[in-house]
């Protein structure tokens, strides 16, 4: 799957995920807090029909003049009996303090209490309180199941979502598809012509003597800006599936190889460059990736550097850094300088793919890049491999 294909799926999983899990939210919510007024509505149920049995006791020992309290009531439940003045005449809990005795029904810490006005007062009993412990049991029985029905509910439609997500990007992986076959095809026929120039135009120079050497060294510019596009157009394609083979490379003797490879783009240019290479600096690498790094930064700062300008290259055992005097990248163009088909210079030619393999090359390695500029006056990129 290419990057682009993950970056739509990932945004549309997060949208429909999120949005999904909001609504289900919302529906749970709404249903446990309905359950939870029906457990205790069952339990308020159970105590008004408690207390209809305890005031028919009431009645019962009033009519036989009994003045002994023996109420009967459930395990569960906690009663207490008042007079007018609020009295306690028979207790065996402690009512809370500061009882709103207007409202039938209060929750107060996790219990549910009960008030029944009793008239006329039998016994000299003025109210009837009723206290049971709230059915925790239940409500965590509750809860368990939204969890469960909620976790259930996520697992499906991540799967869902993930092929709904698969059948969205169908298209864009079709237009992707036909691009790569494009290229693959652009890259086949441009393949032969440019090798075929750049072997003949090095036996010229080797066996000949030309008087035309300006026009060669053109020729030779061109056949190497055509033959680094094909290089780039491939690493493109084969979008990070070719064979890696690491081992240890000689950055510093490649790093000279490839400025040199450069030199008559630089010529042609005038572009004065400064080295300081440190001996001996090797880094295990694939090669085609230490040269796609490196061809895609001096390129770049050749491309972008003034006529009669300066290049900086440095090379230790920390980091490798490249230094040009050019037009320079905008500062709010740095963050996506680096996104494919992004050029910092539409004037410059170029597909926008350079920095772009870089960056690809920087993360499979776990490097760091460093890219500091200022417009007109220059850029420094730095790829740093030490901690």
């Amino acid at each position: 799957m290419f990057r682009s294909e993950k970056r739509s799926l990932f945004r549309f999983l997060t949208i429909y995920l999120l949005s999904t899990f909001i609504l289900f939210s919302v529906g749970s919510a709404i249903f446990y807090t309905l359950e939870k007024h029906h457990l205790l509505d069952r339990q308020r149920e159970a105590m008004e029909h408690e207390g209809e049995k305890i005031q028919h006791q009431l009645i019962r020992l009033h009519s036989t003049f009994e003045t002994r309290l023996p109420i009967h009531v459930k395990e569960t439940c906690k009663i207490a009996l008042l007079d007018k003045e609020r009295n306690p005449v028979f207790s065996n809990f402690t009512p809370p303090q500061n009882i709103d005795f207007t409202q039938a029904y209060q929750l107060i810490n996790g219990h549910i209490l009960y008030i029944k006005p009793v008239d006329p007062y039998y016994l000299g009993v003025a109210y009837l309180l009723l206290q049971t412990a709230i059915n925790q049991t239940d409500i965590e029985e509750l809860q368990k199941m939204i969890l469960l029905f909620m976790l259930g509910a996520g697992l499906f439609f991540l799967i869902l979502g993930y092929f709904l997500g698969r059948l969205f990007i169908a298209p864009m992986r079709e237009s992707i598809e036909t691009m790569n076959r494009f290229i693959q095809d652009t890259t086949h026929e441009l393949n032969t012509p440019v090798s075929t120039i750049l072997a003949n135009l090095e036996l010229i120079q080797t066996l000949h003597q030309c008087s035309a050497k300006e026009e060669m060294q053109r020729i030779e510019i061109a056949s190497k800006t055509l033959s680094r596009i094909y290089d780039d157009l491939t690493y493109l394609k084969l979008n990070h599936q070719h064979h890696r083979s690491i081992q240890a490379i000689d950055l510093s003797a490649l790093v000279k190889e490839r400025l040199a490879y450069f030199s008559a783009a630089l010529e042609a240019k005038k572009i004065a460059l400064h080295t300081a290479v440190e001996p001996d600096v090797v880094l295990p690498m694939d090669q085609d990736d230490a040269i796609r790094l490196l061809d895609n930064l001096i390129s770049n700062a050749i491309k972008y550097n003034q006529s009669g300008g300066t290049m900086e290259v440095r090379l230790n055992r920390e980091h490798f850094s490249i230094k040009d005097s050019g037009i320079g990248i905008a500062k709010e163009e740095l963050a996506t300088i680096h996104e494919r088909f992004k050029r910092a210079n539409s004037s410059e030619g170029g597909f926008g793919i350079g920095l772009d393999i870089v960056y690809q090359v920087v993360a499979y390695y776990h490097f760091k890049i460093v890219i500091n500029s200022q417009i007109n006056q220059g850029t420094e990129v730095t790829i740093i491999w030490q901690k």
